[in-house]
């Protein structure tokens, strides 16, 4: 299994492009956001997911592992194949996606082109969940203490789903609602601009 490429930018065209690495060209679906790395450098780097199946092989591309893993939680999802996990992540950034199923945003992940509200909302249900760390038992889920509303509290589950810790979450959630933060997209947006 392919599962990395290094190498220069051989043909681009609508999502797809061919990476010579050592005089092989491999063709690769890729995400917008890799697509746009590969065109601006004529090369680079490609995380790889190798889809077999009766009719071929495929390879899909990636600009980072955290990109990859969110692709392969996508396609775990009955109903949702690789091209349409490519679809999303090309629709929106892997934050963007987060904050989403965090939030059950169906209208917002049925927004992309071939992904029906059916499936939508299938996502949400199967990843809402795998997206934030696991919690030990009887931990709750949110420091209940000071961030009471549901909004905070899918805001806070994003950010972990985004790899930081609860307490930076926690605290970050805190600066944005007080930063006057009025739905979940400000919560989140001002949170990670606290964080950096």
């Amino acid at each position: 299994m392919i599962g990395y490429l290094k190498g220069n930018l051989v043909f681009a065209e609508e999502g797809v492009a061919i990476v010579e690495v050592n005089g092989v060209g491999y063709e690769v679906n890729c995400s917008d956001a890799v697509y746009r790395e590969l065109v601006k450098n004529r090369g680079g780097e490609v995380y790889t997911y190798t889809a077999v199946k009766e009719d071929g092989v495929s390879l899909y591309g990636f600009v980072s592992q955290e990109e990859k893993k969110i692709f392969l939680k996508l396609i775990s999802v009955s109903g949702v194949g690789p091209k349409m996990g490519i679809a999303v992540l090309s629709a929106m950034s892997v934050k963007d996606l987060t904050v989403k199923i965090a939030a059950g945003d169906v209208k917002g992940l049925s927004a992309v082109k071939g992904l029906g509200k059916k499936t939508a909302e299938r996502i949400v249900l199967e990843l809402r969940d795998k997206i934030a760390p696991a919690f030990a038992d009887g931990d709750m889920p949110v420091a209940a203490e000071s961030i009471a509303d549901e909004e905070a509290d899918d805001a806070v589950i994003a950010l972990m789903g985004l790899g930081f810790s609860r307490a930076e979450s926690v605290q970050a959630v805190r600066k944005a609602k007080a930063a006057g933060a009025e739905n979940i997209q400000q919560t989140i947006s001002y949170a990670l601009k606290s964080m950096r």
